[in-house]
């Protein structure tokens, strides 16, 4: 996915999009079931609370199965919506809610570290049997260990993702997710995690259905890479993805020097900083794995840098 365009499909559904200049009389789609509904509003425009309360009216959500919320308002807008409250207020309107994306937000909206949140937990209590969660944006993200049966992806996307969020994570029992993704980003924009706040997540303890787990977009990516290399949970997954952030031949040598990896349909390394030998190290290495090691990237100077970050 990415933060330059909208979805145009999510959850296996195409998406009807409601927004600020959705008419009553607009052509929608005839059933609410056969599309992933995207709700927002843009800058200097009406408000999302408006634009939610009109799109209530006119779509049947009670045979919506995947929702996605869009641009909801700035923090220095005094129509600044809180998209969990607004979306736990409403959940008895939405019995059907498997598949929720918060904050389809384009750069061209708001950057995504601009995007700001409150406490995300009680959405979890709100829609007990969502499959899938994501959102995009951290900033002022709180969120509190997690007990569901139901979920099977949980995606953060974020240029800093804040400790105490990856904790919330890592304490969560989440016995069939299947999917996770973690856009660790930099401190900076409150990327403040460590390797050791992973070291729950990377035990697998808490994760038996595990399959793909992507630890991403971090200026820390070397060490990250060093504590998967003896990771328990590495050898039940089928991919495996250290994108996006500042990988350089020593976490690329760190992975290599681990346990195997040969076991994996796809290891995904793109936006890394490895030399063009260690690049031929790592295609050598996993003859049978689809290994991604596209945007190879020159440090400026000194400096290495994520892919994703303001």
């Amino acid at each position: 996915m990415g933060v330059y365009q909208h979805l145009e499909e999510y959850a296996g559904l195409p998406v009807a999009r409601f927004n600020d200049e959705t008419a009553a009389d607009d052509e929608l789609p005839a059933s609410a079931g056969e599309a992933a509904w995207y709700v927002g509003t843009s800058f200097d425009s009406e408000a999302f609370g408006e634009t939610f309360a009109r799109f209530r009216q006119v779509v049947d959500t009670t045979e919506i199965t995947a929702l996605i919320i869009g641009y909801f308002g700035a923090s220095y807008d005094e129509d600044a919506a809180d998209p969990a409250a607004l979306l736990s207020e409403a959940a008895a309107s939405f019995p059907k809610l498997r598949s929720l994306f918060v904050g389809d937000i384009t750069g061209e909206e708001s950057e995504i570290s601009w995007i700001e949140y409150s406490d995300i937990s009680p959405l979890f209590t709100a829609f007990p049997d969502l499959e899938r969660f994501e959102i995009r944006g951290a900033q002022g993200l709180v969120l509190e260990p997690v007990k569901s049966d139901t979920l099977k992806v949980l995606r953060f996307e974020s240029g800093g993702l804040p400790a105490t969020v990856v904790q919330a994570v890592a304490a969560s029992e989440l016995p069939n997710l299947e999917h996770l993704d973690l856009w660790l980003g930099v401190e900076d924009y409150g990327g403040d995690a460590t390797a050791a706040d992973l070291a729950p997540i990377l035990s697998g303890d808490r994760l038996p259905a595990l399959r793909h787990l992507g630890l991403e977009d971090s200026e820390i990516q070397d060490e990250i890479a060093a504590a998967v290399a003896g990771a328990p949970v590495v050898a039940r997954l089928e991919t495996l993805s250290l994108a996006m952030g500042t990988l350089t031949d020593r976490g690329a040598e760190a992975l290599l020097s681990g346990q195997p990896l040969t076991h994996l349909r796809a290891l995904d390394l793109h936006h890394h900083f490895l030399s063009d030998a260690m690049v031929e190290r790592v295609k050598g290495a996993l003859p049978g794995v689809a290994v991604d090691l596209s945007e190879q990237e020159e440090p400026d100077g000194d400096w290495f840098y994520a892919s994703v970050t303001e």
